[in-house]
């Protein structure tokens, strides 16, 4: 049976942006499974599976629906152990565990902000609605003063990137010589950003940057297979 993911996109269908079902994407296709996608609007989620969750990635494989990222990952590593490994054991698991963690803290928080805008011009009006009036509850103010109070941060971004910057001058990919889904944690970030906005975060001959240019030329470039916003 087919394996479905439902993941989040806008007016455009072929252009999904979310962090969090990049790294899904990743991990599938690492496991080297096939799969077909289902894009939703942010207005279209709460009827994903007869509404099993608020949010997605979900995935369906079979009879199993499973949502988030991270238990998706752990799904697939335990269902395919015979495929290529998404965390390499326990210790992977727990890499991955702080990843997550810092990813959020330190990257979606900087990025996601300016990113703001650039996402609600790729809604439909419905879900411009919806995104507006979910995120200036969440932020206290305006989308258009988050967006402009998010360019300070964006200054700051190569410095907090510095402990991957020193990780990644000595190795291909967090996992080391091969990618895990620690990676993908990361890339589904950076890869939010380059789906959703121009504006260049790092610059070209950037470790980080190096990095992302090599997760996506993975697995058949399936990450090059959305363009980059121009």
């Amino acid at each position: 049976m087919t394996i479905m993911l439902y993941e989040l996109a806008g007016r455009d269908a072929a252009r999904p942006f979310s962090p969090h079902c990049w790294k899904t994407v990743m991990s599938l296709a690492h496991k080297g499974l096939e799969f077909e996608r289902s894009a939703v609007p942010f207005t279209g989620v709460p009827e994903v599976e007869n509404r099993f969750g608020k949010t997605v990635p979900v995935l369906r494989d079979g009879d199993k629906v499973i949502s988030d990222s991270f238990d998706i990952a752990l799904y697939l590593e335990e269902t395919y152990p015979d495929r290529p490994t998404l965390f390499g054991g326990e210790g992977g698991v727990a890499l991955s565990r702080f990843m997550e963690a810092w990813s959020a803290s330190q990257i979606h928080t900087t990025i996601g902000g300016r990113l703001l805008l650039d996402i609600h011009a790729m809604l439909e009006p419905q879900d411009q609605a919806y995104f507006r009036e979910s995120r200036e509850a969440r932020f206290g103010r305006p989308l258009e003063d988050v967006v402009e109070a998010g360019a300070e941060r964006i200054r700051e971004f190569g410095a907090k990137l510095e402990p991957l910057r020193l990780m990644l001058k000595r190795q291909p990919f967090i996992g080391g010589e091969g990618p895990l889904f620690a990676d993908y944690i990361v890339f589904g970030a950076f890869q939010w950003a380059r789906v959703c906005s121009a504006e260049e975060l790092l610059e070209p001959d950037d470790p980080v940057s190096l990095w992302f240019d090599r997760c996506l030329d993975l697995h058949a470039g399936i990450g090059r297979s959305v363009a980059a916003a121009a």
